[in-house]
Order: C-alpha cells, then sequence, then structure tokens
C-alpha cells in the first residue's frame, strides 16, 4: 500500500475513533495489532510484544510510579493545605496576594508531584473558594488554578521529561535542570499578569487579602508542619542534580522521605498507604496503556517504512529550519486539542526528533520546546485536561464556559514564554551547560 495513503487511513481512522469516545491507548493499541496482523500475520503480533517488554526493560521507567506515590502520600497527609496556610501567614496582605501565592504554591506541589491532575484538584479544593469568598473575579480565579497547577510538568521531578528522556534518549538529569528556569520565567509571567491585571481592573479583586493575624508561636508551628515535606521534596532534587543517586534511586528515596515525613506528623496510617498506593497503580496504568497503544503503533508503522515517509514529508516542508520548527510546535499545539500529552509525545518524536537534530538543534532544547507547547495545550478546548480536572471540583456556580473563557489570558502568556525559549535556548541550556559542562 502506498505510504501516503497508509497514513492518511491511520489519521482518519484515530480521528474517529477518538471523535467516538474510545481512550487514546485503545484506539493506537487497535490500529497497532490491526496493521500488525494485516501486514505481518500472527508473528506480527509478537513484534507488539516485543516492543513493549523492551520499553518496560527501562530502569528509568521505575521512577514514574514512584513520584507518583510520593506525591500521593503528601497529597492524603494535607501537605498542600499547610502550605497554602504558610505562604498566606508569610506573605501579609496585598492586593492580587492570594493569586500570586497560589502560582507559588503551584511551583513547590509541582516539585512534589510532577503531573497536574492531582496539583489542580488540590488548588481547586483549598485556592478557589478561598478566592470566590473573598471577592476575587471569578475567572482569574480560576484561570490561576488551571494555569498554576499545570505548572508541575515544568517543574522537576516532571514525568512528562521522563517520558520524553525515555523516548529521545537523552539525559533525564539534565532536562530537569533544562526545565527550571522556564518554569520560573512561565510563573513569572503569570505573577506580573496578575498583579498589572489587579491594578489596572480594581474590579477583579478585593482592595486587600484578609490574612488572619498569628503569634510568632503559631508561625512556627505551621512552618514546622512543612518543614519535612519540603525537605523531601529539596532532598530527592538535589540528590539528582548532585549525581548522589539516579533518577530511580531518588524517587524511591522520595517514597520513603514521605512516608516517614507523613509518620513524624503522626497523619501515617494504613488509609493513607492503602490509598495513596492505589491512586498511584491507577495513575500509572493509565499512562503505561498510553504508552504501550502509542508505542506499539509507532513500531509497525516504521516497520512498513512509515517512519522514514514520514521524516522525509517533514524535511521537504522547507529547508529554513525555523519553518519545520514552527511547523512541529504548530502540530503539538494542534494534537493537544483532542489528545494527551503521552500520545503526542511517543506518536511524533520517532518522527520529528530525527529531523530535528539533523538541522542542529539540541535534543534537551527541544524537550523544553515540547513541554511548554504542551502547557498550552492542557488549557487550550475542547480537550483542555486542566479545566475538566477543576470542573471535577469546582461549585456549582462555576460552569465549564467560565472555566474555558479563563484561559485566554494564560494561554497568550505561554506563547509568549514558549516564544522566548525558542528565540533564547540559553533560557533553558544554560543551566544544565553550567552544571554538567
Amino acid at each position: 500500500m502506498d505510504l501516503g495513503l497508509l497514513t492518511a487511513l491511520i489519521l482518519g481512522a484515530m480521528a474517529v475513533l477518538l471523535i467516538l469516545g474510545v481512550p487514546l491507548a485503545f484506539v493506537s493499541g487497535t490500529i497497532a495489532v490491526v496493521l500488525a496482523y494485516a501486514n505481518f500475520g500472527v508473528p506480527g503480533l509478537f513484534i507488539i510484544g516485543s516492543r513493549t517488554a523492551e520499553l518496560l526493560s527501562s530502569f528509568a521507567l521505575i521512577a514514574v510510579p514512584m513520584f507518583i506515590l510520593m506525591a500521593s502520600i503528601l497529597e492524603r497527609t494535607g501537605f498542600a493545605r499547610d502550605l497554602y496556610r504558610a505562604l498566606q501567614v508569610l506573605a501579609g496582605r496585598f492586593r492580587g496576594g492570594v493569586p500570586a501565592i497560589t502560582v507559588g504554591i503551584a511551583l513547590i506541589l509541582g516539585a512534589t508531584t510532577g503531573i497536574i491532575g492531582g496539583e489542580i484538584v488540590l488548588l481547586g479544593l483549598v485556592a478557589l473558594p478561598q478566592m470566590l469568598a473573598l471577592g476575587y473575579d471569578r475567572r482569574l480565579a480560576v484561570g490561576t488554578i488551571t494555569a498554576g497547577g499545570s505548572l508541575g510538568t515544568m517543574i522537576p521531578p516532571s514525568i512528562i521529561l521522563i517520558f520524553y528522556g525515555i523516548a529521545a534518549e537523552v539525559s533525564i538529569s539534565r532536562l530537569f535542570l533544562a526545565t527550571v528556569m522556564p518554569g520560573l520565567l512561565l510563573a513569572s509571567l503569570y505573577v506580573a499578569y496578575i498583579l498589572v491585571a489587579v491594578r489596572l481592573r480594581p474590579g477583579l479583586a478585593p482592595p486587600s487579602d484578609e490574612v488572619e493575624t498569628v503569634s510568632p508561636e503559631e508561625r512556627r508551628a505551621i512552618l514546622g508542619r512543612i518543614a519535612l515535606p519540603l525537605a523531601v521534596a529539596a532532598g530527592v532534587l538535589v540528590s539528582i542534580y548532585t549525581g548522589l543517586a539516579s533518577i530511580t534511586e531518588s524517587a524511591a528515596v522520595g517514597v520513603l522521605g514521605a512516608a516517614l515525613a507523613a509518620l513524624v506528623r503522626g497523619q501515617l496510617d494504613w488509609a493513607v498507604m492503602r490509598d495513596s498506593t492505589v491512586q498511584a497503580m491507577r495513575t500509572c496504568g493509565m499512562v503505561f496503556w498510553l504508552v504501550f497503544g502509542t508505542n506499539a503503533l509507532v513500531g509497525i508503522y516504521n516497520l512498513l517504512g512509515g517512519i522514514a515517509y514520514a521524516k522525509g514529508a517533514l524535511a521537504g516542508i522547507s529547508s529554513d529550519p525555523t519553518v519545520v520548527l514552527a511547523v512541529m510546535v504548530l502540530v503539538f499545539v494542534a494534537l493537544g486539542f483532542f489528545m494527551d500529552w503521552i500520545g503526542i509525545l511517543f506518536l511524533t518524536m520517532p518522527v520529528f526528533l530525527p529531523v530535528l537534530t539533523g538541522f542542529g538543534y539540541d535534543a534537551i532544547w527541544f524537550g523544553i520546546v515540547f513541554n511548554l507547547s504542551m502547557q498550552i495545550a492542557y488549557l487550550t478546548p475542547p480537550f483542555g485536561p486542566a479545566c475538566f480536572y477543576l470542573k471535577g471540583v469546582a461549585p456549582p456556580e462555576v460552569t465549564l464556559g467560565d472555566i474555558f473563557a479563563a484561559q485566554w489570558p494564560f494561554i497568550a502568556l505561554q506563547v509568549i514564554a514558549l516564544i522566548l525559549v525558542i528565540a533564547f535556548p540559553a533560557i533553558s541550556l544554560w543551566l544544565p551547560r553550567m552544571v554538567y559542562g
């Protein structure tokens, strides 16, 4: 079969099945099985099995359930609520303070989660009711939580960068360092926008935030409750960056540290460990099935010559590497309207990465470009997973229309950050080059 026609049929089948509501993992897996059997017979099915086994043999993959389990333990022991209260007490009262503090909390939570779902749910439960009660504009409050909560993938340990490192065969530690400055840049843009917006449009925020006055003893007690969890997150990152432990080893130590922190706080019991483990396994099951399905489809498509065909078609778009890069970013964002990041990653990287590195671009830097593109996808309807995560815990008066409408200023800020990182690669590459040379 002509490879162009085959590619069109695969894309068409994926689009139809996704519109019908079939999960991407089963869409890609089903198409892979059909292609394998139609072209290679029963032996083609063994090819799928061997690719899956090869993927599972990656030692770095063990870090994924470990980081998710660490986040689940910290989530279920009240760390987010304690952190929110601590930052409020420390920050004092100023106009726009609560949403600005919420972005700061999102950054810290990002260092303990690496995924967006749990972080947005936590912020939706803790921060949204308070912002609405204080009189903040509904859209400003909602946009702050969805955009801030999505920062989890921009702050190490980022699950998305672990999978990118596996797919691109590059150093995950370097990726973690490369995402620090872009993540801080994006958070700074959010805070700057919030503070400027409430100044220019006074109706967006109350005159000042009502922050509870506490005694020095109470303040020390509040800070003491978050000291251990913060130490766990910091210890994990330091061990990775200094080379004291691998990504996987650091993740395992992080789980132990989170459990010990919960024990010291008097919150570790069988129910917490059981529920945390179940939550972690459910999340991993969803992610891994997506990986298996898309990895199988890419493998069969490659055997049929499709990857080489797609590379040639992409490289033939233009001799200008900037144009090719722009097309790739547009593809990322367009796919993000309908697909989750894991599917986009494994479907596009076998095609995009060799073309891009052939033009002389850095694979570490491209991972950050991909990550920033996914930030846009998290907020953009109709898929916009961040919006649906928040809707699940938002008060009834906050409609899905309100949530979608709140995203556009923050999407514009994400586009600005993406353009800056593309125009100035040193924003992401300076730190890993300084540390590793």
